[in-house]
């Protein structure tokens, strides 16, 4: 239980950095977007202790993809 509420600390954490990160041209749902997206993409890997790092990398992918 504590694995899974330090995840999604971690997320929450990636959400608000990209957030600032992307301000001038992302909205905050395109953000949330990405990040669920991304960390879907990694829900059956039985490893979690990286997974918000993948998450914030893949997210990043996205969002750049998206603006161009």
């Amino acid at each position: 239980m504590a694995v899974e509420t330090r995840e999604e600390d971690a997320i929450r954490g990636v959400v608000e950095r990209l957030t600032s990160a992307y301000e001038k041209t992302c909205t905050t749902e395109q953000v949330e977007a990405a990040v669920g997206t991304a960390h879907a993409a990694f829900s059956e890997r039985p490893v979690r202790d990286f997974v918000p790092v993948l998450v914030e990398r893949k997210a990043r992918a996205l969002l750049n993809e998206a603006q161009g």
